[in-house]
This record gives structure tokens, sequence and C-alpha cells, in this order.
């Protein structure tokens, strides 16, 4: 869902993260707030001058019903390309682009496990060390990994070497962000 930029007044309480602390901070009902970005599933929104994520799993405190993305195993692409695209439907809540378009995906390993199972693991990066929403993206992506009917166990990352640069952003995030 794109970007609406409208004030909105919440329709309940909510437990919401503090961006870029990553720190949970409870909304009440009723509070208004700014919709800045909406993507993949989640809303930041501008409380009193202060970034707030609200997860896809509150969306009803907007006047939203949030559906999970159901994912079928026969698509026609492979389950890496499957991968790269589950992970495209990541946002970091101050960019309205995608965690791989931003150049924070370093990797992702595809294995089976001794069961026969398959497992994701996927080595990414922030765009600031000491950003606070590092967990968040994370689960974010762990948790969109294993909604794919062919990914039984996923982990996600975290790690700052090398370190991101804007050059590792794609030619589309830099249009985008307006950084050429």
């Amino acid at each position: 869902m794109a970007t609406e930029l409208k004030t909105v007044k919440l329709k309940s309480d909510c437990v919401a993260i503090r961006v870029p602390q990553g720190t949970p901070v409870k909304l009440a009902a009723g509070t208004e707030v700014r919709l800045t970005q909406w993507l993949g599933g989640n809303a930041t929104v501008n409380v009193d001058g202060n970034l707030v994520q609200i997860p896809a799993s509150e969306a009803h405190v907007l006047g939203r019903e949030y559906r999970p993305r159901r994912y079928s195993p026969r698509t026609g692409h492979s389950l890496e390309q499957r991968v790269w695209d589950v992970l495209r439907g990541c946002y970091d809540p101050e960019i309205p682009v995608n965690i791989v378009d931003l150049g924070l995906v370093y990797g992702c390993r595809i294995s089976k496990l001794v069961d026969g199972r398959t497992r994701v693991d996927v080595t990414m990066t922030l765009t600031a060390p000491g950003c606070g929403m590092g967990q968040v993206l994370a689960e974010d992506a762990r948790q969109k990994l294993l909604r794919l009917p062919d990914v039984d166990a996923a982990t996600v990352e975290i790690v700052f070497d090398p370190p991101w640069s804007r050059e590792m952003m794609s030619d589309a995030a830099r249009l985008e962000l307006d950084m050429f």
C-alpha cells in the first residue's frame, strides 16, 4: 500500500515502536497520527513530531485490515528468487525503499536440514550501526520468510562488516531518494 500522508485518529490503544530507537511505546485510542509511509504491511506515523512504526498486526487501529500475503509453492520461480522477492517486501520505517534495494541484504543461503526441511539464513546490515530498529527489521524479514510454504526455518543475522555505504543502493533506490 502506498504512502497516504493523511491524519487519522487511532481507533483503539496499540503498542507501536519508536523510530529509530526501536523501543515500544503505547499509543492511546483517539491519538492523532499522520501517516508518512505504509509499506510492507507496516505503517510509519508521525506522532507529535516523533516517528513511530505501527506493525501490520495493529493495522485495525488505523481503520485498516491487514491480510498477510500468502505464498504459493508453485510460482514458477526458484525458492531463492521467491526469498529475494519476500525480502523486497521489507522496508526501513524511515526510508520508502525496500531493504534489498537499499543494499542492506548482503546474502541469503538456502539449505536442507537433516530432516529434509528447508532453512533460509539471511545476512543483512543497517544504514547506521546505532539504529535501534535492527532487530525489528530482522524479525519482520524472518516472519515474512516463514510465510513461504517451502521455508521451515529462517534466521536473519545483522552484521556490520562490511559497513553499509550509499554505493550499495540500487539505481532505483538512488532515484527514489534523489541521491544521484
